[in-house]
């Protein structure tokens, strides 16, 4: 983030703190208020011509952010120049605009954090924020910022509680403004048990660290009366030393001062005490410097140098922790000289964007590839819809042909049966009409005056026959249409077929990969039972071998207590008797009769 973009956010605060009205306008005189306070922070020479004539009063009406980023660009942003002015003054005009409107802590004084820690807070909030308008803070930043104040007080961070409290926010999920930020700390939800005292001295630590650059400084091990802990992420150098200040060695003198030490990027600082009102010298941080570790000499312990082109720093720290601490701490700033960064943390703010963005693109690849497979699946329905309706239009088909064929045979049958019977009828009249021929043949004489009747019948029965003839070619040409429409409905059919037999093989190669499927189940319990049956077998054998370890307990047993036995009955025998009458003898006798019974126990415990 260049420093552009990190003005234009506390402006934007500014800008927005003089809109009143919440129109996204703010009136002319106002705005040279704003003019006039910015030049003056930001070290830049007045030019009260360009900021007359740019807000003069030639029309009415307030400006709005549009209107005054070409004036804020050209007469203000682009005269800036980096390490000429001082950046907290600047956040902190900013800051008083934005508060009087904004923040409102708690009027009884019951705050978690001051006014003071409530700016600091806000400079982080910008730092950390993202680069789009209105400004909020992203739940990742947002727990980022509160677990590196609790690192600092050296108190855990509730995950869940925070998760809980973005959930039940209004659009928490998008990102929280400052305004709601500090409202979630000044309700103590997250730091309650802690002192304001401690809540502050963390908040300055995270803020010099953040915004001020400062990758370390020696502090007690009890400032915040906790005892010390290393930190989670040795990264981000928000490392505390064990003890107080680092001893360093003069160059003239060679004595040996202590000093406070802070570190940033560029320089490695040394001040008289902790205030930091005298500086007393700064080393020059560049791609060139190293850091060695040194021998214990001249009755300094732990210590370690920083070479520069020009000269070399020795320092003593407190012990061995404390120097690692410090030399990994240097190394990290001299790694940043020499990849051209100027801020860790705006690195590590880059990087945990680029992650975020990373994450959200491989989220939505995932949520690509789950609507895909639900598009896959849904065409795997539909077409099997459209198999099934295919297939039910394959039947229908089957019976209107089945119903066309019946109703086609039975006209020809009927067809038939009425030529038949014209037929018949056309041979009756002939044969009726010759036996009419012969019989007036033979009376032709007698029915001249019929002859003319005669002759007009057969011309009649001449026209019945060229009509009989007429129709058996009509009933030719309906037997070529009628087995022309039969080679067509062949055709048909064994398109039917064809289609049949593809959805055959459709079904059975979805059968096969069933089976394939099934088999693979199959095989995956049955290394699964043979698991099962292993196990089963190792705990028999286990039961089996815990058995034989307590039955030899039990013989162990035995034998101690046989053992025990034997030295009693030992400790009998070789106690002395005293003398008396001949129960002494007696005894020396029986003693004399176990003596070989003894030699042999002996020799037998050997």
């Amino acid at each position: 983030m260049d420093l552009r973009a990190e003005l234009l956010k506390s402006i934007w605060y500014a800008f927005t703190a003089l809109d009143v009205e919440k129109s996204g306008k703010v009136s002319k005189s106002q705005l040279k208020v704003l003019s006039h306070n910015l030049y003056t922070v930001l070290c830049i020479p007045h030019d009260p011509v360009a900021l007359e004539e740019h807000f003069r009063d030639d029309d009415d009406g307030p400006v709005s952010s549009q209107g005054y980023m070409p004036y804020l660009n050209k007469y203000i942003l682009d005269k800036v120049e980096e390490g000429a002015f001082v950046k907290e003054n600047f956040d902190e005009l900013c800051w008083t605009l934005t508060a009087k409107k904004n923040y409102k802590p708690d009027r009884n004084g019951n705050s978690v954090v001051s006014h003071q820690d409530a700016f600091k807070l806000w400079c982080l909030f910008n730092f950390l924020s993202e680069d789009k308008y209105p400004l909020v803070m992203v739940p990742d930043e947002v727990e980022y910022l509160l677990k590196k104040i609790c690192t600092a007080m050296n108190v855990e961070l509730n995950s869940c509680e925070l998760d809980d409290y973005l959930s039940q926010e209004p659009q928490g999920q998008e990102g929280l403004t400052v305004w709601q930020f500090l409202d979630m700390v000044n309700s103590g939800r997250f730091l309650r048990g802690i002192e304001q005292e401690a809540i502050s001295m963390a908040v300055e630590e995270v803020y010099q660290e953040v915004i001020e650059d400062v990758l370390k400084q020696a502090r007690s091990p009890h400032v915040l009366g906790h005892e010390p802990c290393p930190a989670p992420n040795p990264v981000l150098i928000s490392i505390s030393p064990a003890q107080g200040y680092l001893w360093k060695r003069g160059q003239l003198r060679r004595n040996w001062s202590e000093r406070w030490f802070m570190l940033k990027p560029s320089a490695l600082s040394y001040y008289m005490s902790e205030e930091r009102k005298e500086k007393k010298g700064s080393i020059a941080l560049d791609k060139h410097c190293c850091v060695e570790v040194l021998p214990d000499r001249d009755g300094k312990r732990c210590m370690f140098c920083v070479k520069t082109s020009s000269r070399t720093y020795e320092m003593s720290a407190s012990d061995t922790r404390q120097r690692q601490e410090w030399t990994l701490a240097i190394q990290t700033a001299i790694r940043l000289q020499a990849e051209g960064k100027k801020s860790l943390h705006k690195d590590l703010k880059q990087k945990r964007r680029e992650q975020r963005e990373q994450r959200d693109q491989r989220k939505a690849a995932k949520e690509e590839e789950t609507q895909r497979l639900k598009q896959l699946q849904e065409e795997k329905e539909r077409k099997l819809q459209e198999l099934e309706l295919l297939k039910e239009a394959q039947r229908q088909a089957e019976i209107l042909l089945q119903e066309e064929e019946q109703r086609r045979r039975q006209q020809h049958e009927e067809m038939q049966r009425t030529l038949e019977i014209q037929l018949r009828e056309a041979e009756q009249a002939r044969a009726s009409m010759q036996a009419e021929m012969v019989l007036k043949e033979a009376e032709a004489e007698r029915q001249r005056k019929r002859i003319v009747e005669l002759e007009a019948m057969q011309e009649r029965l001449q026209e019945a026959l060229q009509q009989e003839v007429k129709a058996r070619q009509d009933e030719e040409a309906v037997r070529y249409a009628q087995a022309r429409l039969l080679a067509e409905e062949e055709e048909k059919l064994k398109q039917l077929m064809k289609l049949k037999e593809e959805q055959e093989e459709y079904i059975i190669k979805t059968q096969r990969e069933k089976q394939v499927l099934k088999q693979e189940m199959e095989n995956k319990n049955k290394c699964l039972e043979e698991a099962q049956k292993q196990l089963e077998e190792v705990r028999v054998n286990r039961q089996r071998v815990d058995q034989d370890v307590m039955a030899a307990q039990r013989k162990l047993r035995q034998a101690s207590t046989n053992v025990k036995h034997w030295n009693v009955q030992m400790n009998r025998l070789m106690h002395p008797i005293g003398p008396g009458d001949k129960r002494s003898n007696v005894s020396g006798g029986v003693f004399a009769g176990y003596q070989p019974l003894l030699s042999q126990r002996d020799s037998s415990l050997k």
